[in-house]
């Protein structure tokens, strides 16, 4: 049996890794391990976070699975220490996903943690979702997720063109998530982004859900292809 360490969580933690990882679940033990003691001596994970790593960050990541179809192709953009790309690859292993982080420390972790635990269905790519050989690279995908990266227009520039025409964007955002959506409406529209919508994930599994704006890329006759 796997252990997790409760720290200060006041709920249930174990019931809730269970849930969301199934036989998975040491997995993400190892995973939440090492954001514990390596992610924070490296930098990518602030002292503060570590009691509350299970309901902010794995567990708030791994229930983004809810949204995201039977073998789909998954980009994380501006990937970080891994969040949602990693909960999510080790929640759903039939999802291919692909993690996209800029810094060389960051993709290096990426690297060492994905090897470490064994996710045979995640690749690591160093680059910025904006730069043509990271399109041309990772494009195409069913689905696009990021967290904690960008306001949201700025998050459809860099996400949309990565995702095919009837794809996703799933962008983890906090309570500000509708009022973003009201705000950048017109702009993620010429974008190309539909059915804005804010779906909570997680509800039965987490003392607060995951909030996530989900946008579908519509297919713009005569767009000029990269």
């Amino acid at each position: 049996m796997f252990h997790v360490e409760l720290v200060d969580e006041q709920w249930d933690v174990v019931g809730a890794v269970a849930r969301v990882f199934g036989e998975r679940a040491p997995l993400a033990e190892a995973y939440h391990a090492s954001l514990a003691s390596d992610g924070v001596v490296r930098g990518l994970i602030g002292p503060r976070e570590v009691p509350r790593l299970w309901s902010r960050h794995v567990l708030n990541c791994g229930v983004l699975g809810e949204l995201v179809g039977a073998n789909e192709s998954v980009v994380d953009v501006g990937s970080g220490a891994g969040l949602p790309g990693v909960p999510l690859a080790i929640a759903r292993p039939d999802v291919r996903v692909t993690l996209v982080e800029p810094l060389l420390r960051r993709s290096v972790y990426l690297q060492e943690i994905v090897d470490d635990i064994g996710l045979d269905n995640v690749r690591v790519v160093r680059g910025r979702a904006e730069e043509p050989g990271v399109v041309k690279e990772v494009g195409g995908a069913d689905v696009v997720t990021s967290r904690a990266v960008a306001p949201l227009e700025k998050l459809a520039r860099w996400s949309l063109p990565l995702v095919r025409d009837g794809g996703r964007m799933l962008a983890l955002k906090g309570s500000s998530a509708a009022e973003e959506i009201s705000r950048d409406r017109a702009s993620l529209t010429r974008l190309g982004a539909g059915k804005l919508d804010v779906v909570e994930c997680g509800v039965e599994a987490l003392p607060v859900p995951t909030i996530v704006v989900s946008a579908e890329r519509v297919a713009q006759h005569g767009r000029r292809h990269r």
